[in-house]
């Protein structure tokens, strides 16, 4: 039998914890601002200008879905107020069932809402490039990339975030050199500049015949995708463009024609490459919204510190400069160092579940 106290106090709880989350996101500002968006939209001529249209229409968007969250959440806490308060006046045990798993829901839903509250950074609602790279390690270390890849294609999916791949480079022997990813979906980028860091796997090696245990490492980079209507210009002579024969699998036009397109731009040693796309003109435009997303976010780090302590957080691909270590042998371990989140269970991390470690650097860097 259920004590009902525990879970009206878990209900005045979760309360207070959402209405903190809506203060903190401003729903009231939010309900405002999607007010007057809406009115514009009514005008006469709105649409006229499409450019101007769309601007209001991507901002419209996640106004709603957080409003909507908010209600919906206000909502079901006044039913399981409600639902408490039969129980109490019954007795007869018929509503525990439904207490038990109605609480839960709601303990998850409330805090992936006050996490989302501490998403307010200047692109935290936007898309996400993510990179990874094979670091010290070899054959092991490409093979890690390629798990780590899996890994996060799983995370996405669990979040039903739509994953494109924008280049792709094989290992020589087995696994991933490098693989930049497309992550599409609200707070996408908020979410995953977590992850942003070296990345460590310690395990028995299935290419060491001696079945010796080795470290390998693998970096990640996350930056902002801009909207089409973000004030950033590239001063194109500054940029250098080659085009290429792709070398990965990517059907008739792989190797026949010179598709892939890499932009170096020359003051700052920043590349961007693509080669996924089918024609080299598309290949061409994910290049230029990569640049302008890496160029964009180096200006913002720049505001935030001097180039010099920027360069100093970019630390090579080796040992010692892990965000997180994964252990596989003697014992299954995954540690993040920054936060000090950890569990064993591995199998579930590499299947995607890293929620944990993401909420974890949210909360800490509030």
């Amino acid at each position: 039998m259920i004590q009902l106290d525990e879970y009206k106090n878990q209900s005045a709880n979760l309360s207070s914890m959402l209405k903190e989350a809506g203060q903190s996101l401003g729903i009231e500002s939010m309900q405002e601002e999607l007010k007057t968006l809406k009115e514009q939209m009514e005008q006469e001529g709105f649409w006229d200008d499409i450019e101007s249209a769309n601007k209001v229409t991507r901002k419209i968007r996640p106004l709603e879905q957080s409003i909507k969250e908010y209600e919906s959440l206000t909502s079901a806490l006044e039913d399981f107020d409600t639902l408490l308060m039969l129980e109490e006046e019954e007795g007869s045990g018929e509503f525990e069932e439904e207490i038990v798993e109605t609480s839960h829901d709601l303990e998850e839903r409330i805090m992936e809402f006050r996490l989302s509250a501490l998403l307010n950074g200047e692109y935290d609602q936007n898309n996400a490039i993510l990179s990874l790279h094979a670091g010290a390690g070899g054959t092991e270390a490409q093979d890690w990339t390629s798990m780590l890849y899996r890994m996060y294609q799983r995370w996405a999916e669990r979040r039903r975030y739509k994953v494109k791949v924008l280049d792709f480079l094989d290992g020589e022997e087995a696994g991933v050199k490098s693989v930049t990813l497309l992550i599409e979906g609200l707070n996408a980028y908020g979410f995953l500049r977590s992850e942003k860091g070296v990345h460590r796997l310690v395990r028995i090696s299935p290419f060491d015949a001696n079945a010796r245990r080795h470290t390998s490492f693998a970096s990640v980079d996350v930056i902002p995708e801009l909207d089409e209507d973000d004030d950033f210009e590239i001063n194109w002579d500054e940029v250098r463009i080659d085009t290429y024969r792709s070398s990965g699998a990517g059907g008739q036009h792989v190797n026949k024609t010179d598709s892939a397109v890499r932009m170096t731009h020359i003051p700052t040693g920043i590349v961007v490459t693509c080669q996924n796309e089918r024609s080299q003109i598309q290949n061409r435009e994910q290049c230029t919204m990569m640049l302008k997303s890496k160029l964009a976010d180096l200006k913002e780090q720049q505001r935030l510190a001097d180039l010099a302590e920027i360069k100093g957080e970019l630390k090579k691909i080796e040992w010692g400069s892990q965000i997180r270590s994964y252990v596989f042998q003697p014992y299954t371990m995954v540690k993040d160092h920054r936060t000090n989140a950890e569990t064993g269970n591995i199998t579930a991390v590499m299947d995607g579940d890293i929620d944990m470690f993401i909420n974890a650097y949210l909360i800490k860097s509030k």
